[in-house]
């Protein structure tokens, strides 16, 4: 990960830092560094929950355990709001992709050149330039596409289960479009049927891109400021302060869209139960 004094200027630095580092697995492109910061992150999110789990007591809480409460009713007091159904599964779901999703969306709050520094510290100048390393796992698309998909495969087994395999089937080919005689649902069977796909694939294909393209622009925004403190003396001091003001203002961003793609999750799950 070098820093932005090669030849290339803002440009090549900018080019660098979206390079994924990948492996070829499978005839595709496999992102190392998407895979290990999401697997560490979420065994952090495990471990950290286990342990306050374990440590809980019935008197006065740690401040530890205080915060774990506070975020684990904070959640459940969302998905009681939404989904009026048995929660025992629901507030777990809700809880991994908020925290994981926080946890995944904060790496951007974190040096940009960070692990660059390390590369170059411990391997030399020439090692790191050749070293690629995106260490924010939500600004890859695959990450996002991965969540979403795993939430779409969620909503068809809910609306199965609500509404058994039969009566799932149906509702795709009678609904929106309803008709009493047997001549009018055949002929608007196809309409419903392909009302509904495009009713189904939009979720996951927008909770994917919203948080994607979020997190995607956040990290340019902090790729430019770098460039602005890699620009000389004259421009060190503009740069620290748009650095610090962007950091602030992307804290609401990574919290937001944590938010936003837990609670929709949760409202597409409790429309599985309603029928049309």
């Amino acid at each position: 990960m070098s820093e932005q004094t090669g030849s290339g200027g803002l440009n090549e630095y900018i080019q660098h830092h979206l390079q994924q580092n990948t492996i070829e697995l499978g005839g595709g492109a496999f992102h190392i560094d998407t895979w290990a910061v999401s697997l560490v992150l979420g065994l952090f999110f495990i471990g950290w929950f286990a342990f306050f789990a374990r440590k809980a007591t019935a008197g006065v809480p740690s401040k530890g355990q205080a915060f774990v409460e506070i975020i684990l009713e904070f959640i459940d007091g969302q998905v009681k709001d939404s989904f009026h159904g048995d929660r025992r599964s629901i507030t777990p779901l809700a809880l991994t992709i908020f925290m994981w999703v926080v946890l995944m969306n904060g790496m951007d709050l974190l040096p940009l050149d960070l692990p660059g520094w390390v590369v170059k510290a411990t391997a030399g100048a020439e090692v790191a330039q050749h070293t690629y390393f995106r260490w924010v796992p939500t600004a890859d698309l695959n990450t996002t596409l991965a969540l979403s998909t795993v939430v779409f495969f969620l909503i068809l087994w809910h609306s199965i289960k609500a509404k058994g395999g039969f009566g799932f089937g149906k509702e795709l080919l009678t609904a929106p479009f309803h008709a009493h005689s047997t001549g009018a649902k055949l002929a608007l069977a196809p309409a419903n049927l392909g009302l509904n796909v495009i009713e189904y694939l939009v979720k996951p294909v927008s909770l994917a891109m919203r948080l994607f393209g979020n997190m995607y622009g956040g990290e340019l925004v902090f790729m430019l400021i770098a460039g602005l403190l890699g620009g000389g003396l004259l421009m060190f001091v503009p740069g620290v302060i748009f650095n610090a003001a962007w950091a602030l203002f992307h804290i609401l961003i990574v919290l937001l869209q944590a938010f936003i793609f837990m609670i929709l999750t949760v409202v597409y799950i409790a429309g599985a139960y309603e029928s049309h």
